[in-house]
Parts: C-alpha cells; sequence; structure tokens
C-alpha cells in the first residue's frame, strides 16, 4: 500500500532561469496539493522550491521547510511555511528533509540539488530506505547527468542495476504518477546486489 503523503522537493533557489523550468515546478506543486500531498523543502521564497511549494500550498497542501541558520541569519526564511525546522548547518539539513518526507523529487538544480539528490540514491542504494527518487528532467536539463551515470555503470564504478534506484520523468503529470503509484521494494539490498558488476 502506498503510504506517501510528504514529498521532499530539491531544486534551484535561482529567480533567474528560463520559464518552463518555473512552469514545471508550479505544475508539480499544484498536482501533489490538489491531490492531497504535502511538500518537504528548503524554507525560502527563491526559485524553483519556491515556485513548487507555493503552488502546493495554494491547492490545499501544507508546506514543510527545513533551513540551516546560516542561511536565516541571510534572510532567507520565509514565514509562509505550516512547519519550519531549524538545523545547525547543511548536513543536518539534509538529514532532516530525509527524515520526514516519504519520497524525493529532484527538479533542475544547481550543486546544491545534485548533492541531495546524489545522497538519497547512495541511501537508497544501502537500504537505509525504499523512498520513491524521481528525476524531473525538465527541457533535457539532466541529459548530461544521466549519460555520466550511464557511463559509471558501463565502466563498472557503478552496479548494474543502479539505474533502478530512481526513475526519470519528463513532466510533472508523469513524475505525480509514478509517486502516486509507487510500490516499494519488499527487501533491502544485498551485498551481491550492491557490489556485483
Amino acid at each position: 500500500m502506498n503510504k506517501i503523503k510528504k514529498v521532499c522537493v530539491f531544486a534551484s533557489s535561482s529567480d533567474f532561469l528560463k520559464p518552463v523550468y518555473y512552469e514545471d515546478a508550479k505544475r508539480l506543486g499544484e498536482l501533489l496539493g490538489k491531490n492531497g500531498f504535502d511538500i518537504v523543502y528548503g524554507g525560502s521564497t527563491l526559485g524553483l522550491m519556491w515556485a513548487c511549494a507555493q503552488q502546493v500550498k495554494n491547492a490545499g497542501g501544507k508546506i514543510y521547510g527545513v533551513m540551516p541558520q546560516k542561511l536565516v541569519d541571510m534572510g532567507c526564511r520565509t514565514d509562509n511555511c505550516d512547519e519550519f525546522h531549524l538545523t545547525g548547518g547543511m548536513r543536518e539539513r539534509k538529514g532532516k528533509m530525509d527524515e520526514i518526507s516519504d519520497a524525493v523529487i529532484a527538479l533542475p538544480g544547481g550543486f546544491g540539488t545534485l548533492e541531495e539528490l546524489a545522497e538519497m540514491i547512495v541511501q537508497k542504494q544501502l537500504g537505509y530506505n525504499k523512498k520513491p527518487i524521481v528525476i524531473l528532467n525538465t527541457d533535457g536539463f539532466y541529459d548530461n547527468l544521466l549519460r555520466f551515470f550511464d557511463n559509471m555503470i558501463s565502466e563498472k564504478f557503478a552496479g548494474k542495476t543502479s539505474g533502478n534506484l530512481f526513475y526519470v520523468a519528463n513532466s510533472p503529470e508523469d513524475a505525480f504518477e509514478y509517486i502516486k503509484t509507487y510500490i516499494e521494494p519488499v527487501n533491502i539490498p544485498s551485498k551481491t546486489e550492491i557490489y556485483s558488476r
């Protein structure tokens, strides 16, 4: 049974992107909020993360913000969160976001988004969680990264089943449908599954 309620969204904090990125972020937020899902995100009013979170709230969902003290001191925090979690640093922030969410969707983003996505993939690879992980590939943004992932696998730096750890969606509707219908794996991965090439 699918028990997903809170969806963690990793995304850019930039306000200077092409409109298509904001459009997909807003559409995803709308889909989540209208269908009874809440969002866990970075807690600011910046970039794609806020475009998505704002639509979740507008559509009836709750927003859970998580932010380190340093960014709060810089004035990045929003007062629009239904629940706000303050952390000591970025590592603690990722841990808290992981702790309170049931699923992960990575929208286009910069180094922070890449770091967050990679950590969640590794957590799932090693069996620390069984959450759905979705990469929303708006406008082909992640094409080069996905080719890099394929190269890691083909060169045996990662296991041949590593591509099963995440799902690549080409539209907000696709991402939402995957989350909505996700079936959690029964078993945690074995040593052989993790390290076989």
